[in-house]
């Protein structure tokens, strides 16, 4: 009771900026449910210095180690592995060529703009893999700065607005089929509701092939944690290797497995993806409040130049190679 009674306040405040955030994503989508959660959390945190209330504070500390791992376990429920397979074989070229392109882009663009790792890892995950829910993984992982966490976030969402305004007139002009944009939105955005967004905006089946290849693409968050936690491991000095990875990725790759053998049903896959997505909408309302706008500015303008370069690049480079496997 003890424990409930010092964590349930901030707890309580963190599922409500969720809900609020979640229900806003379904009417405005070219936000973005993790942008409003974010921006929500910031403005409380903001009440709550200014009336000096700090009994919230132990929740949405909680909030922010607690929940995440659950919110990227659920995640994998809706991954099943084998949908790789599915996908194509032309579709996975195009799949991975754009994560090594972006890979390498973010390995000598982060150099160029000497930008500092922790910075340069989540907006570079965050625009090649998966939006927020990559940077939310790979925080979980790094453990960087509350305030690069959220710049990450505010530089993915820019790119995001900028995709969902930008990429449907401009694949009419370049005569796509809506096959060959779905491909192009779901390797070359970052969210997944701004793929949708995007996808809608171009057509029905756009719309439904682009989610498809976004959810393939999301299946990257797992090399991506593994190979972080082996980096973060090497630095701090000798491990034994099972306790180099850590356990919600161990999880994810389970439920994804699960998923693959369809004893999940497909009405469970939805629900549980919106719990996911409600999950890490209350991870970033917990962490928009504890951030300062002193915080932020720190951060300087490098970052957002950078996950600028790094979205032209995939794009390009999605486009490059469609054309180069006849998808476009």
């Amino acid at each position: 009771m003890t424990h409930l009674r010092r964590h349930g306040p901030g707890l309580l405040v963190a599922a409500v900026l969720a809900t609020a955030a979640t229900f806003l994503g379904a009417v405005w989508p070219v936000l973005g449910v993790p942008v409003l959660a974010l921006a929500g959390g910031a403005m409380f945190g903001v009440f709550a210095r200014r009336t000096g209330d700090e009994r919230f504070t132990p929740g949405l500390a909680s909030a922010q180690q607690r929940l995440l791992g659950a919110a990227i376990v659920l995640l994998g429920l809706g991954l099943p592995v084998g949908a790789v397979v599915g996908v194509g074989r032309g579709t996975i070229v195009v799949l991975i060529g754009t994560l090594l392109v972006g890979a390498l882009a973010a390995l000598v663009v982060g150099r160029l703009l000497a930008l500092d790792r922790d910075s340069a890892i989540l907006v570079a995950v965050g625009t090649t893999i998966c939006g927020a829910s990559a940077i939310a993984a790979a925080t979980a992982v790094i453990k960087p700065d509350r305030e690069r966490t959220a710049y990450a976030l505010g530089t993915i969402f820019v790119f995001n607005v900028v995709a969902v305004l930008v990429y449907p007139p401009l694949g009419h002009l370049l005569g796509m089929s809506e096959q060959a944009f779905g491909l192009w939105a779901g390797t070359a955005i970052n969210d997944t509701s701004s793929v949708l967004a995007a996808g809608v905006a171009f057509g029905s089946a756009a719309a439904h092939f682009a989610v498809i290849v976004k959810l393939v693409r999301s299946l990257a968050i797992l090399p991506l944690c593994v190979g972080l936690h082996f980096g973060a491991r090497r630095d701090s000095g000798v491990t034994p290797l099972w306790r180099t990875i850590p356990l919600f990725v161990v999880l994810f790759l389970a439920a994804s497995a699960l998923a693959a053998t369809g004893v999940i049903r497909p009405s469970w896959t939805t629900t549980l993806s919106h719990v996911s997505a409600w999950l890490i909408a209350a991870v970033l309302a917990a962490v928009g409040a504890t951030l300062t706008p002193q915080r932020l500015r720190t951060a300087g303008h490098r970052p957002l130049l950078f996950g600028g370069i790094l979205s032209v690049i995939l794009g390009i480079s999605s486009l490059a190679l469609q054309f180069a496997t006849g998808w476009w």
